[in-house]
């Protein structure tokens, strides 16, 4: 597997690196474990989530095989235990690294999401949580997007995978918003939108709550679709010097770039903001009455 890692200020790969050097990547390995821990840690652990990715039934010792090919100085029992902490030893079906934890005791709700027809902003409001990998640590980012104009109305960034971040990410929605009861939120299974605080906070304003299915990422395809934006378009490429810069960078973009600038051809080809704009001019009511109430009412089966 080619070395993703490149020379800071250059473009030669460890492989290349090392062969140009006539080192072998194993010594190499060696020596920057033992001068740079933290970095070589979160390095092995990107390798291995890539190669989990990869091949969604490959194991921890061919995986460790696959390391050692590859010049990793490894075994199966570091190997183990990191895919172990990452949640990557059961069968994984989204294309990056798990952030769902759906092994919880919350109470699951139904898909009301899958059939809707949103006419209106503040009407499905979507959310997820993705990583984002820093020099020595990872980071994770919450959001919160209006499904009609596309626009991020909440987000929040974290060194912990908890309950904090998402709800964070939703109280910023909910201040710049002040949605009118009824909008629906679709999230995932995850504990960071099953627990109590998160449901009470959506309750205590009126939000209808709708969950994908288990294990089916098509089911919040519009914020599948934005992570993978903020992830080609920002993140891919970028070296973050610390938190605090991942998280002004990663915050300008969403702000300034994504919301104001980017264009969408589901909007026409214009921003989130210029097409928010465009219906506020024609009509002076800011939110807008949902469109699936009866559905809840009705406790549809097929959800």
């Amino acid at each position: 597997m080619k070395q993703e890692m490149q020379m800071q200020g250059g473009s030669l790969t460890i492989r290349e690196m090392c062969l140009s050097s006539g080192v072998s990547r194993a010594s190499y390995y060696r020596n920057w474990r033992r001068c740079e821990p933290g970095e070589e840690q979160v390095a092995l652990r990107d390798a291995i989530q890539r190669l989990a990715i990869k091949d969604r039934h490959c194991g921890y010792r061919r995986i460790t095989r696959w390391l050692k090919r590859d010049g990793w100085e490894v075994n199966h029992k570091r190997v183990l235990r990191l895919m172990r902490a990452d949640n990557l030893l059961s069968i994984r079906r989204r294309r990056f690294v798990v952030t769902t934890d759906s092994d919880h005791s919350w109470r699951v709700y139904p898909n009301l999401a899958r059939r809707m027809e949103v006419s209106g902003i503040n009407q499905l409001w979507v959310a997820d949580i993705t990583y984002v990998r820093l020099q020595q640590e990872f980071i994770y980012l919450a959001v919160i997007l209006d499904v009609h104009s596309r626009r991020v109305v909440g987000w929040s960034i974290s060194r912990q995978l908890d309950r904090s971040v998402a709800q964070q990410a939703l109280e910023m929605a909910l201040k710049q918003r002040q949605p009118a009861p009824g909008l629906i939120h679709h999230s995932d299974r995850g504990v960071q939108y099953a627990c109590g605080e998160y449901v009470e906070q959506l309750q205590a304003v009126g939000i209808i709550i709708s969950m994908s299915r288990p294990g089916n990422p098509w089911d919040n395809a519009w914020a599948e679709s934005f992570m993978k934006t903020l992830k080609t378009e920002e993140v891919d490429g970028r070296r973050y010097r610390n938190f605090g810069h991942a998280e002004s960078s990663i915050g300008t973009f969403i702000e300034e770039v994504y919301n104001q600038q980017r264009l969408h051809s589901a909007l026409d080809y214009l921003s989130p903001m210029e097409f928010e704009a465009g219906m506020k001019s024609e009509t002076l009511e800011f939110t807008t009455k949902p469109a699936m109430v009866e559905l809840v009412a009705t406790g549809d089966p097929g959800l």
